[in-house]
C-alpha cells in the first residue's frame, strides 16, 4: 500500500467586500498510484461543506496540458486522474511537484493546491549499451596498479532508490574502485592487481553489477571481456639440450645429419622462429649448414677422419622479437674399417679373495689386430663402470688389473667384458667375456636392524614369558654369517643385569628372568651383542631399553582428611552456608600411573545426600542447597575415591561435618560424635582397671618371691661367717671349649667341702653356655651375669616359691591379653 502524506497551510486570509479568500494545500503522495486513489479530503482541509462547493461551483484551473488530479465535487475529495511517473514529470529534480488553483464562485475563492510526487524504486540501474559486452584489449606486461574505467550505471530513481554501489565477480587478476562525484553519482573502475600470464590464460570474462538501495533492490549487470595480448616474454626453447648423431667419412654433401626443433610460447610474430648456427671453431662452419626455416643440419663440404673424428656445432633459434634459444650437436665421425681385432686370453686368476689389493693383474691378454697404420691401433675398454682398469705391458700384450678393493657383499661376481676396437674407418671391435668369482673374508660385524630398540612388558608378569626378539644380520657367507646373540654383563640398580632378563643366543629372544613391579622399577636398559663365527670374529652392539607398563594393583590413599582412630575431626559449616560453600576437599593419591592413577570422587553414604555434593574430579565437598536451622548439627558422609584402572580399585573416607556458627557449638558437635563410642570408651574404663589390679597382684608377687631369696641368701652369709669349721673351695671351672673332649657342652662345677668328708657337697651345674660368671672391675664386689645367671642364691624353690611362680605366670599371660584386647578396642 501506498504512503499518503497530506500537509495543509493557510497562505493568506484577506476579507473584501465580496469575501475572496486564498488558501494554500500540500499533499504527498507516491507516484504510479493508480487512477482514481484518493489524494485528499479538500472539503474538510479548506473547512468547507459540501453544499458550498456545489453552489460555488468548484473547479480545478491549471495551465498544463495534462490534468493529473480532478476534483469529485459530491464527495469533496481529490483524486488521481491520470498515472503519475516522477521520472517523467521531474526528471533529477527533488523534491518533485506540481501546482493548481480550485476556484469557488458567489463569493469567489482562489485556493492553491500543492501535490508533492514521491519516488519509489521502480527503475533499476542500467549500463549504457547494456545488450553489449565491454571489451578490454590488455597485454600480459602490464604492470600491477593500471586502471580501467568503466561506464557508470544509470538509475532515474532518485534518493535512496538511485544507484548506491557496484559490485566486481569474484577472480583473482582485477579489482573495483568506486569514486562518488560531487553531484552524488557513482562511477567506478577496474585495477589489475596481478600480472597476467597470456600462455596461462588468454582470456578472461568478468561482470559488473550496479545496484540501488530500494526494497525490494535492484540491480543491472554488464559484462567485461579482457583479451590478454601477446609480449614477447618467452625465449625458443629446444627440445633437447644436446643433440648427438654419427656420421660415416666421406659421406656426400647434402645428407641431413639431424634435425633440431625449438618451440617458442608466444603467439604471433613473437612465436616464429628461424634456425641458424653460430661461429664454430676450425672448420665446422664450412662442413655444416642449417635449414633457417626446418632446423634441418646437413653436411656441406668435405667429412674427414683422420683430420676430425667429431664435431660440436652450437645452434640457434631466434624468434622475431630478438629472443634467442640454443643448444649443442655433437656428431661423431666413424671411420671405414675391415679387419676386427683378436683376442687371446693368455692368463685368468678366478676366484679372488675380496680383500685383494687394487694394482693385482687378474688376466693377462693378446690382442691382435691384422689391419695397418691407424687401422691396425687397437684401443681396449671395458664394458660398464667396473673396478677394473686395462694397461699395456709389451706390444699387442694387455693386463687386467684391479682398480680398487672388492667387496664380495656388494658384487660377488663380476662378467667383465673387454672390447678390443681398432682405429679403422668404420672402426670394427671384438669382444671378449671373462666371469670373475670373489670369494669370502669376514669383514662386515653384524648389523641390527635399528641403533636401539624399546620393548614393553607388563608388571607383575610371568617369569620366563618373552619381551621382545632383536635381530641382526651379516653381508659375510657361511660361517662368517653365522649369528650368536650374548648379553652384556651390565648393572640395573647394582644388580646383575642377568637377574632381570635373558637371551637366548641363537634367536635373539629377550625373557623375563622375574615379575617386574612398576612401582619399584620403570625401565631398565641392557645390553645386546651380536657376534658372527669368523675367525677372529666381529661383533656389535645394541641398547634395548625395557619399558614397564603399569597395572592398576594398588589402590587409592586417602591424604586428607586424616582418618584417625582416638580423635574425632569435624569440619565446621556456618549455618547460614549458601548453595556451593566449600566444606572441605578430599585429598587422595594413587601410587598407579596413567589413567590408573585417575582419581574419581563419589559420595556413597550421607546423614542428608540432599545438602552436600562431591566434586567428581577434585573431591571439593560443596553444599547443593541452602543450610537451615533444621539440619542436623552432626553430618556423616562416606566418600568413596575410585581409580580409573581396569578393573578399577577404590578406597573410602569418611568426613565428619558438623553444622555450627562457633566454636562451642562446634564442641557439642564432636560431643555428639562422641556419643557413638560411649560404649567403647566404658568398656576401656573397665579393662585399664582390671589391668592396674593385675599389676599391682604381679608386683605383690615378684616383691616376694625377691624378698624369699634375700632371706635365704643372707641366712647362707650368717652360717659362712660364723666358727664352724667349714672350708669354702672354689676349683678352676673346666670347660671343653671345641667339644671333643669326654664333655658334650662347656659345664661348671661348684665344689664346697668341709673337714668331714662326709659333710661334703658337690654340686652338677649348667652347661657354661648358660652360666657365666663374669667380675665387673668398675663395681666393688658386684657380680653380673650373662645368659642366664645362677649363683648362691640358686638353690631349689620350696612349695611356696613354686606356686608363687605359677600364678605370677599366669598374671603375665593375663596381663598379655588385656593389652592385646585394649590395642584392638582403640584401633576400632
Amino acid at each position: 500500500s501506498h504512503r499518503r502524506i497530506r500537509k495543509m497551510a493557510i497562505i493568506c486570509w484577506i476579507p473584501t467586500a465580496n469575501r475572496t479568500a486564498c488558501v494554500a494545500i500540500r499533499y504527498s503522495i507516491p507516484e504510479e498510484m493508480k487512477k482514481g486513489s484518493v489524494i485528499g479530503n479538500v472539503a474538510q482541509d479548506l473547512g468547507l461543506d459540501l453544499k458550498r462547493l456545489r453552489a460555488g461551483r468548484a473547479r480545478i484551473v491549471t495551465g498544463e496540458n495534462i490534468q493529473y488530479t480532478e476534483l469529485k465535487t459530491d464527495k469533496g475529495i481529490l483524486v488521481v486522474n491520470e498515472k503519475i511517473d516522477r521520472e517523467q514529470l521531474c526528471g533529477d529534480v527533488t523534491p518533485c511537484s506540481f501546482s493548481f488553483e480550485v476556484i469557488l464562485e458567489n463569493p469567489m475563492e482562489l485556493h492553491r493546491i500543492t501535490v508533492e510526487v514521491l519516488d519509489i524504486n521502480d527503475h533499476a540501474p542500467v549500463f549504457p549499451n547494456k545488450d553489449e559486452s565491454i571489451a578490454f584489449e590488455i597485454s600480459e606486461s602490464a604492470a600491477v596498479g593500471v586502471q580501467f574505467p568503466l561506464q557508470s550505471a544509470h538509475d532515474l530513481d532518485v534518493g535512496q532508490n538511485a544507484l548506491q554501489d557496484y559490485i566486481l565477480s569474484p577472480n583473482d587478476y582485477f579489482m573495483l574502485k568506486q569514486h562518488a562525484n560531487p553531484d552524488g553519482s557513482k562511477n567506478c573502475e577496474i585495477v589489475l592487481q596481478k600480472p597476467l600470464d597470456r600462455e596461462h590464460l588468454p582470456r578472461l570474462s568478468l561482470k559488473v553489477i550496479a545496484v540501488d538501495g530500494g526494497k525490494p533492490q535492484r540491480s543491472g549487470t554488464v559484462n567485461i571481456d579482457v583479451i590478454v595480448l601477446d609480449a614477447n616474454d618467452n625465449i625458443p626453447v629446444f627440445n633437447q639440450t644436446v643433440y648427438k648423431a654419427s656420421l660415416m667419412e666421406n659421406t656426400i654433401k647434402g645428407t641431413t645429419v639431424i634435425t633440431v626443433n625449438a618451440t617458442d610460447a608466444d603467439s604471433g610474430a613473437n612465436g616464429l622462429i628461424t634456425y641458424s648456427l653460430s661461429k664454430m671453431k676450425g672448420g665446422a662452419a664450412e662442413i655444416f649448414s642449417i635449414d633457417e626455416t626446418t632446423g634441418s643440419v646437413s653436411v656441406s663440404g668435405q667429412i674427414d677422419y683422420e683430420k676430425d673424428r667429431k664435431y660440436e656445432v652450437r645452434v640457434e633459434a631466434k624468434d622475431q622479437g630478438g629472443q634467442i634459444g640454443t643448444s649443442k650437436v655433437i656428431i661423431e665421425v666413424v671411420d671405414v674399417n675391415d679387419n676386427p681385432p683378436i683376442i687371446n686370453v693368455m692368463s685368468f686368476s678366478s676366484p679372488v679373495s675380496e680383500d685383494t689389493r687394487p694394482g693385482t693383474t687378474i688376466a693377462m691378454l693378446n690382442i691382435k689386430d691384422a689391419d695397418s697404420e691407424k687401422n691396425g691401433q687397437i684401443k681396449c675398454s671395458i664394458g660398464g663402470k667396473l673396478p677394473f682398469k686395462i694397461e699395456s705391458s709389451l706390444t699387442n700384450y694387455y693386463n687386467l688389473i684391479s682398480d680398487q678393493y672388492f667387496d664380495r657383499e656388494s658384487v660377488s661376481e663380476y662378467n667383465i667384458m673387454i672390447t678390443a676396437t681398432d682405429y679403422g674407418s668404420p672402426p670394427l671391435s671384438t669382444s671378449t667375456k671373462l666371469h670373475l668369482k670373489i670369494s669370502d673374508v669376514n669383514d662386515n660385524a653384524p648389523l641390527f636392524e635399528k641403533s636401539s630398540y624399546s620393548a614393553y612388558i607388563t608388571e607383575n608378569n610371568s617369569p620366563g614369558i618373552s619381551i621382545y626378539a632383536v635381530s641382526a644380520r651379516d653381508s659375510d657367507w657361511n660361517q662368517n654369517a653365522r649369528i650368536s646373540y650374548l648379553l652384556e654383563d651390565t648393572q640395573v640398580s647394582g644388580s646383575p643385569v642377568s637377574t632381570y632378563a635373558s637371551l637366548n643366543s641363537e634367536t635373539g629372544v629377550l625373557s623375563a628372568v622375574r615379575s617386574f613391579d612398576y612401582e619399584q622399577i620403570k625401565q631398565f636398559q641392557l645390553v645386546v651383542k651380536a657376534q658372527d663365527g669368523g675367525s677372529p670374529p666381529l661383533s656389535s652392539n645394541v641398547s634395548v631399553k625395557i619399558l614397564i607398563q603399569d597395572q592398576n594393583d594398588n589402590p587409592p590413599q586417602v591424604l586428607y582428611p586424616v582418618q584417625t582412630g582416638g580423635s574425632v575431626v569435624a569440619e565446621m559449616v556456618p549455618p547460614s552456608a549458601d548453595v556451593g560453600y566449600l566444606v572441605t576437599k578430599v585429598v587422595a593419591v594413587d601410587v598407579d600411573s596413567g589413567q590408573n592413577a585417575w582419581l574419581s570422587y563419589k559420595l556413597h553414604k550421607a546423614t542428608d545426600r540432599a545438602l552436600f555434593e562431591v566434586g567428581l574430579q577434585n573431591g571439593e565437598i560443596r553444599t547443593v542447597r541452602q543450610v537451615s536451622d533444621k539440619d542436623a548439627v552432626k553430618q556423616r558422609l562416606i566418600v568413596i575415591v575410585e581409580d580409573n584402572g581396569q578393573p578399577s580399585r577404590s578406597a573410602t573416607v569418611v568426613v565428619n561435618v558438623a553444622v555450627a556458627d562457633s566454636f562451642p557449638e562446634v564442641l557439642s558437635g564432636l560431643t555428639d560424635f562422641a556419643q557413638d563410642k560411649e560404649y567403647n570408651d566404658n568398656l576401656t574404663f573397665y579393662l585399664v582397671l582390671a589391668l592396674a589390679v593385675v599389676s599391682f597382684l604381679f608386683i605383690t608377687c615378684l616383691v616376694v618371691i625377691i624378698s624369699v631369696k634375700i632371706y635365704r641368701w643372707r641366712q647362707s652369709r650368717v652360717l659362712y661367717h660364723s666358727n664352724l669349721p667349714v672350708i669354702p673351695y672354689y676349683p678352676p671351672r673346666y670347660s671343653d671349649t671345641l667339644g671333643t673332649g669326654t664333655l658334650p657342652h662347656v659345664y661348671n662345677y661348684e665344689v664346697c667341702r668341709t673337714t668331714d668328708s662326709r659333710k661334703s657337697d658337690c654340686k652338677f651345674g649348667r652347661a657354661a653356655s648358660q652360666n657365666v660368671l663374669i667380675m665387673d672391675p668398675s663395681s666393688t664386689g658386684t657380680i653380673q651375669r650373662i645368659q642366664g645367671e645362677q649363683s648362691i642364691l640358686d638353690e631349689p624353690d620350696s612349695p611356696l616359691e613354686v606356686s608363687l611362680k605359677h600364678s605370677l605366670l599366669l598374671l603375665c599371660l593375663f596381663f598379655n591379653f588385656l593389652i592385646s584386647y585394649i590395642t584392638c578396642i582403640e584401633s576400632s
